[in-house]
């Protein structure tokens, strides 16, 4: 009976395991010429980031899970290197906030193709999650909610493990998981949710979060009582977490949470109809002002109100990581405060993680444009892997010292303006 029960409960993971590829198809090919053209008009350095292999460009659909174990229909994209002459790794790449679905012909968001372009030229296998709800998915996006961002990025590597198999992909056993903003975010709770949950499926050669919030309840939450350039943030949360985690006890009653003049934003975000710019401007600076005064006071001084426990539970540095993490940060970052990435590398030093690799990226870029320098050190440290680095190298000295000597000429023109 032990032996038939054990037999019985293997089958059921393998079944949970299979079929999670819903469709692909190809959508975009992107051939020397046209590279080389984008690289040309993007001003990518071809010394920086080599031009090898040409990209099929793959859109997908995938199932994936909720925390309360509702099956959903989630999107990725899958940018998939060709005639690379080396061994190909894996990439994960997590895209940074978006409120509405992508349009019907567009595979972008932010620019961030740029990124995955980049990678995939030079030999990576590049898997981009969409998240829940976004994408080409129906349904509400649980914002910086770490459990459901690294379950569909698990489900996502699944997923593109079938398409390896039609299309005669071989990749290496190497894995790397990056992402910025809230793909910085993304991006730990991938690796976090892979060694705790799935290790013997996959496992992490190395991550680069990038300036992504860690400390939800902490650093991060400083934004409440500043003028914030993205006063979208707080409802774009307070709705995911309320589909969560059922902090009121309807949605209506959710609501509420809001001053009547503000009420009609969840509507618009809902619809997913607006940008960033749109939902900003329709919010006060100061994230706080928006929020009725006793639900305020509950957040401030009352710590078992549940909006703040659930910040707590999405704080992503608590974990001591096996593999090697890069934190790439701006000091002067507006959005998501540097100290998030201090935090997270202190905790986890702290607690026992041997490869914690601070990576500032400059004392004064902002968000903006914190992004291309931060990917180009991702990309250095990933790299060091491919050439042999077991424990990784913060990269090329060569290209590093390029790098750093751009990014003080940049530093220096920001400062005169």
């Amino acid at each position: 009976m032990k032996l038939l029960n054990t037999l019985f409960f293997a089958l059921i993971v393998l079944f949970s395991q299979a079929g999670t590829l819903i469709s692909y198809e190809k959508i975009d090919h992107l051939d020397k010429e046209a590279l080389n053209k984008f690289w040309k008009d993007n001003g990518v350095p071809k010394l920086i980031t080599p031009l090898i292999a040409e990209i099929d460009i793959y859109e997908l659909k995938y199932y994936t899970n909720l925390p309360n174990g509702e099956q959903v229909i989630a999107t990725g994209l899958y940018y998939v290197p060709l005639d690379y002459p080396y061994e190909v790794a894996t990439m994960q790449y997590n895209h940074g906030t978006a409120m509405t679905n992508r349009g019907v012909n567009s595979y972008d968001y932010n620019g961030e193709s740029t990124i995955c372009k980049i990678f995939a030229a030079d030999g990576y296998a590049v898997a981009w999650q969409d998240y829940i709800g976004l994408g080409r998915a129906t349904g509400f996006h649980p914002y910086q909610h770490l459990e459901t961002e690294g379950q569909s990025g698990v489900d996502l590597l699944r997923a593109i493990r079938e398409i390896n198999d039609s299309i005669g992909l071989e990749v290496n056993d190497q894995l790397f998981v990056t992402g910025y903003s809230q793909g910085g975010h993304a991006a730990l709770s991938v690796h976090k949710t892979i060694q705790e949950k799935y290790s013997d499926e996959f496992k992490v050669t190395a991550s680069s979060p990038m300036s992504g919030a860690h400390d939800m309840s902490g650093v991060q939450n400083e934004i409440m009582v500043i003028d914030y350039s993205q006063p979208h943030y707080l409802p774009f949360l307070l709705y995911g977490y309320q589909q969560i985690y059922q902090i009121f006890p309807s949605n209506e009653a959710f609501r509420n949470v809001f001053k009547p003049e503000y009420r009609h934003v969840l509507d618009k975000i809902l619809a997913k109809e607006h940008g960033l710019g749109d939902i900003n401007s329709m919010l006060p600076s100061k994230p706080f002002e928006m929020i009725e005064p006793y639900f305020y006071e509950q957040y401030k001084n009352n710590p078992d109100f549940l909006f703040t426990k659930v910040l707590e539970e999405n704080n992503t540095y608590k974990w001591v990581p096996e593999a090697p993490v890069q934190f790439c940060y701006c000091k002067g970052d507006e959005e998501v405060f540097y100290k998030n990435s201090i935090v997270a590398m202190e905790w986890m030093k702290a607690h026992g993680a041997k490869r914690i690799i601070d990576r500032k990226v400059s004392d004064t870029f902002k968000h903006r444009e914190c992004a291309d320098y931060a990917v180009m050190y991702t990309k250095f440290f990933f790299d060091s892997f491919r050439n042999g680095h077991v424990k990784g190298r913060k990269g090329n000295f060569i290209k590093n010292t390029l790098v750093r000597t751009v990014v003080k000429m940049e530093e220096k023109k920001l400062k005169k303006k």
